[in-house]
């Protein structure tokens, strides 16, 4: 489970967070799991592996968490080794208190295991389909009545379609309302879920994508079939039975004394907080490495421990089976558990299962690998790398078989002709703002190419028809079109956690000609959803954009949803048709200025006041210092330089902003930005490697510290903005303008 914000109640905070959170989104920069950097080499196919013993799994522990390269991802962490029904060890490293010098004690210290929880909750699950109680082909609906949802497909969602993430919903991850420091307040499973029910937008079982929503309803089945409250099936079925006695889906006071305290990048504290619904099936469980492994015992052990039999033999196997993939090489998820973060060109990733978890402040990872009767479970304080960095050290060293290069048979590459069928945007089903470029016959190749906001363009090395091979990651690539020409792409650099869907074939604008310098940033948009895909529609692409429009596009760009906040009466957008994007821009930061009653949502907006919207939500990332040498033409009010800067070195811009012989750019800051100057900057938002750009300019800073984009934070480190650098102080002028242009 991913959560996205640490958790304040000053406005300040708020608007920190929140536009921190649309920064991450904007520029994608933190959006790129931190696989790849961590797991770029693979075992030698002479590689003998270490016996996993006690005192060999010791040894690499404490060698691995003492290294220079793995403290600075941590401040405490607790590891658990089982084989063959035993614990070969369990060790605490670092501090559960940093403050208070804590150290971690993997038998009491509790830590927030996140979605690791899942896994918990599709145990109980398979406890009731044991007891004939629930069928896993019934539509879910049989077991949790009065959820009203949209389903336009003539496929139920199924009970096995929530346990394999395949439900085809509309993304439902947590929002900021969720999380919150209120010990008393309480929100059912049952009322978050009549609230928050998602509408079906793709064929149940037809495509991938990580779904929290889902493991929440799978927690109502608990439930409503035993009779039992969710924590307390959780307690007398699972926990008590294997002895966890330090784990529960209630965070009381018992638990709050033994939590170790979360904290961001920067090694900073996190505050409690709380998460609503509760309990939260999903991603509430608290629990230590100690009582993990007692279930990782048990589930090794064909689901028994001292003699407590807690599954069946058959129902441990049932869940170790993966049950969809895009290629055998890139298996899905089984009931309770995901593939594991991919090894560069490597194979046997089915031989592995895998649950991963994220909440602020805290991650997590359990693997089994069942043929080697052998499990590890990982938990730490900290959001970060530190899970991929040990299963891939923890793999290379015991059990490098699985981190053996595939040997393909020989292949000829198909012709740029044939490849064409890839050609288009993939937006991922979970993070729409997660934009992929395929192009046969690109810049870099004459084959297929793959480019996206964080390292740019690279080529896809073609090893089967459907599969191909990074150049750059060394990782796979594959797609799957069904027969109505829908088609996926799972690309697990960027997000291992479900499929990428490719755009609709734009159907154009009759006021857009196809040799327009300003087609492929219309066609785009229009090809993802952003604008309307209906033949002979004019788009006027020279209005002027209003301050309303523009506010709105760029909300709704980033995956946000209006405020829910009703403006003040007396305001100038409370009956806006926009009101609630306008709101949200109030309230995260991106309007600011002395008058906050007037924002002239209907005024054209200048393109200037457009780049300072941008780069307030930016600034929380990057400061203004690494833009200070762009040099501008033309006139920009002093107020909106930084802005600018940005804006031009980035590239965020349409083909009107021209460079001229001395380097410098005029951006036509003062003009009112026109439709089609709009569409170009939203399409460079979702397409420019921002994230490759500023890794240069941070590298040519600071030349002792290159660093690469990486894969496992993309789905971490965006969800905890607590971890950016300070706000950048905007410029005022005593001239500054008032809120109504954006200062």
């Amino acid at each position: 489970m991913n959560l996205f914000y640490r958790n304040r109640t000053t406005r300040s905070t708020w608007t920190a967070l929140t536009s921190a959170m649309l920064a991450a989104v904007l520029s994608l920069s933190l959006l790129v799991p931190q696989v790849q950097a961590e797991t770029s080499s693979s075992a030698s196919d002479n590689a003998k592996p270490v016996t996993l013993n006690t005192e060999s799994a010791t040894a690499f522990l404490d060698e691995f968490f003492a290294s220079p390269e793995t403290k600075p991802h941590y401040v405490g962490a607790s590891v658990v080794v089982v084989k063959d029904g035993q614990v070969l060890t369990e060790k605490g490293y670092g501090y559960a208190d940093l403050e208070q010098k804590t150290p971690v004690d993997p038998k009491n210290t509790a830590f927030r295991v996140a979605s690791v929880s899942k896994t918990f909750t599709a145990a109980a699950v398979m406890q009731l389909v044991e007891q004939g109680k629930v069928d896993l082909k019934a539509d879910f609906q049989t077991y949790v009545k009065g959820l009203q949802f949209e389903n336009p497909f003539d496929t139920p969602v199924t009970v096995e379609h929530l346990l394999t993430h395949t439900t085809g919903f509309e993304i439902r991850d947590p929002q900021l309302e969720d999380i919150h420091t209120d010990p008393d307040k309480y929100i059912t499973m049952e009322d978050y879920a009549k609230q928050h029910m998602p509408p079906i937008v793709r064929k149940p079982g037809s495509a991938y994508m990580y779904d929290n929503f889902s493991f929440l309803l799978l927690g109502l089945i608990v439930k409503n079939v035993s009779g039992e409250p969710f924590e307390t099936y959780m307690q007398e079925h699972i926990f008590k039975p294997l002895g966890m006695n330090n784990s529960s889906f209630l965070l009381n006071d018992k638990f709050q004394k033994q939590l170790a305290t979360g904290y961001d990048a920067a090694h900073k504290p996190v505050d409690l907080y709380f998460l609503d619904p509760n309990p939260l099936p999903q991603g509430g469980m608290l629990s230590t490495a100690d009582d993990i492994g007692k279930f990782m015992i048990a589930f090794l052990n064909d689901g028994k421990k001292d003699n407590q039999q807690i599954l069946k033999p058959a129902t441990v196997k049932s869940m170790e089976q993966y049950r969809s993939s895009i290629h055998p090489l890139m298996p899905d998820t089984t009931y309770g558990f995901e593939a594991p973060f991919q090894i560069p060109g490597a194979g046997s990733s089915s031989s592995v299962i895998t649950k991963a978890g994220d909440l602020t402040g805290y991650s997590s990872y359990l693997f089994f690998i069942p043929e080697q009767n052998t499990g590890v479970f990982l938990t730490y304080n900290q959001n970060g790398a530190l899970r991929s960095m040990l299963y891939t050290a923890f793999i290379q060293h015991f059990y490098p078989q699985y981190a053996k290069p595939v040997q393909f048979k020989e292949y000829t590459p198909q012709s740029v002709e044939e490849l064409q069928r890839f050609n288009g945007l993939y937006a991922d089903l979970r993070i729409s703002t997660i934009i992929s470029k395929l192009q046969a016959g690109g810049e870099t190749s004459s084959a297929l190419s793959i480019s996206d906001p964080f390292i740019g363009e690279r080529k896809l090395i073609q090893l089967e028809d459907n599969l191909f091979k990074d150049e750059l990651t060394g990782q796979f690539t594959a797609f799957k079109t069904y027969e109505d020409g829908t088609t996926y792409m799972r690309e697990p650099y960027l997000n291992p956690f479900g499929y990428a869907k490719k755009g609709q074939n734009a159907a154009g604008f009759r006021d857009v000609p196809n040799n327009s310098p300003y087609a492929q940033a219309i066609h785009g948009l229009q090809s993802l959803g952003y604008l309307e895909n209906e033949a002979n529609q004019s788009f006027k692409p020279k209005t002027a954009v209003t301050r309303a429009e523009f506010i709105k596009d760029i909300l709704h760009l980033s995956g946000l949803k209006p405020s829910k906040t009703t403006p003040p009466s007396d305001t100038d957008w409370a009956d806006h048709t926009a009101a609630g994007y306008i709101q949200l821009g109030y309230e995260m930061g991106l309007i600011t200025g002395a008058d906050e009653k007037q924002f002239k949502p209907d005024q054209a907006i200048v393109r200037q006041e457009a780049a300072v919207m941008l780069w307030r939500a930016w600034q929380l990332q990057y400061a203004s210092e690494l833009f200070k040498d762009v040099k501008l033409a033309g006139y920009t009010d002093a107020w909106a330089v930084p802005a600018v800067q940005m804006m031009v070195k980035l590239g965020i811009y349409g083909p009107e902003v021209k460079v001229l012989e001395d380097g410098s750019a005029d951006f036509l800051s003062r003009k009112p930005l026109i439709r089609q100057e709009h569409a170009a900057i939203m399409y460079a938002l979702i397409t420019q490697p921002t994230d490759r750009i500023v890794a240069e300019l941070m590298a040519a800073q600071q030349p002792e510290q290159p660093q690469l984009p990486s894969t496992e934070e993309a789905v971490t480190e965006a969800e905890t903005p607590e971890s950016k650098p300070e706000t950048t102080p905007i410029p005022t002028t005593e001239n500054a303008p008032s809120a109504a242009s954006v200062q």
